[in-house]
């Protein structure tokens, strides 16, 4: 039979019980993409996973060739690290997994902004490994100017705290999360405030504030190595207030394809040189890059004459959803010819090394 022969590929996303039984793709945020692997001749079909039945998940996934995942960092208050064994445990058997858990670690970490802090589009970044560390070398840098404070590893804002003096002893302290407020506080508060994140040998990432995020976010989203398209974002979280008024609320981000002649100067330097240069520092290997994947830029310092600078800001891996409809067809073809070229090869090599 014809469907024998095809691909075999699961796509892997977060539900209960009744979900799993349903196994309905039509239910699930990506009903599209099951409709394009189909027309392109790939066999595929939910895995919706929770840690109650991994077990289960994972006898299903030892019987397709790849599996794409999307499963935030924290869900439904519970992380990743059973799904990460679990995906470790099916790539190592010789099927394609991305993202790769060893992958998410080097790209899709804010520790990343560390690592390239050097490089063109990097920044003013430090690890704080603890409290003390907090305590002691912040204020110095606040000096300077804001400081945005990011846990290793989060998304949707959670763990992302902007910092301003505001005077002798007080700070203002505002999380990226959804409705939240600033608080006016003295450093011992704001320790305290950002305890929990170090609690489990945990760290932050401590980047300077850039002043143009006023004008806006950029977020490239990738096919490996190949820009897939764009979103912009006119207001983001952390967007400061005007004066003595609040600030304003996040507005829709907008999407559009890799053509979008806004964003070609970014294109052009992430397909050319920032992508090759990232996966030289992170010891990736290109084919290791995720199959879709995004990474935020915000407008860097005006340097005279010079073309426009971005600094990047954060690198999404784990559940890159909503992406640009543009995205589609070039993720399928990736997807499917990784597939194809790797019915062997995959046998003999975790994905990805």
């Amino acid at each position: 039979m014809h469907d024998d022969i095809r691909p075999r590929l699961a796509i892997l996303y977060p539900g209960d019980r009744a979900a799993r039984d349903r196994a309905d793709p039509a239910s699930s945020r990506f009903l599209a993409l099951f409709d394009a692997f189909e027309r392109a001749g790939v066999a595929v079909e939910p895995a919706v996973y929770h840690d109650d039945f991994r077990d289960e998940v994972l006898r299903q996934l030892m019987h397709v060739q790849g599996v794409l995942v999307w499963h935030n960092p924290i869900e439904g208050g519970r992380d990743r690290r059973c799904l990460d064994a679990l995906l470790r445990e099916v790539a190592a058997q010789g099927v394609f997994v991305s993202t790769h858990p060893n992958t998410i670690l080097k790209l899709g970490t804010k520790d990343v902004l560390l690592s390239v802090r050097d490089l063109p589009f990097g920044s003013d970044v430090h690890r704080v490994d603890h409290l003390a560390q907090l305590s002691t070398q912040l204020p110095g840098r606040l000096l300077l100017g804001p400081r945005v404070l990011k846990q290793c590893r989060g998304h949707s804002g959670i763990g992302v705290w902007r910092i301003e003096r505001r005077g002798e002893g007080l700070y203002a302290l505002q999380h990226a999360q959804r409705g939240a407020t600033e608080a006016l506080l003295n450093m011992d508060d704001v320790v305290q405030r950002l305890a929990p994140y170090f609690d489990n040998d945990g760290h932050m990432i401590d980047q300077a504030w850039q002043p143009r995020m006023v004008e806006g976010m950029t977020r490239a989203y990738l096919v490996q190595g190949r820009v897939a398209g764009f979103g912009h974002q006119t207001v983001v979280a952390l967007h400061p207030g005007s004066g003595a008024g609040e600030a304003p609320s996040p507005t829709t981000r907008l999407y559009s394809d890799a053509d979008d002649p806004r964003f070609q100067a970014l294109r052009r330097r992430l397909e050319e040189e920032w992508v090759g240069l990232m996966c030289d520092r992170l010891g990736l290997p290109h084919e290791a890059l995720p199959m879709l994947w995004d990474a935020d830029f915000l407008l860097g310092e005006r340097r005279g004459g010079e073309s426009e600078t971005y600094v990047l800001c954060e690198v999404n891996v784990s559940s890159v959803s909503p992406f640009p409809p543009s995205a589609v067809a070039p993720l399928v073809d990736a997807t499917r010819r990784t597939l194809m070229a790797g019915r062997d090869r995959a046998k003999h090599h975790e994905w990805p090394c």
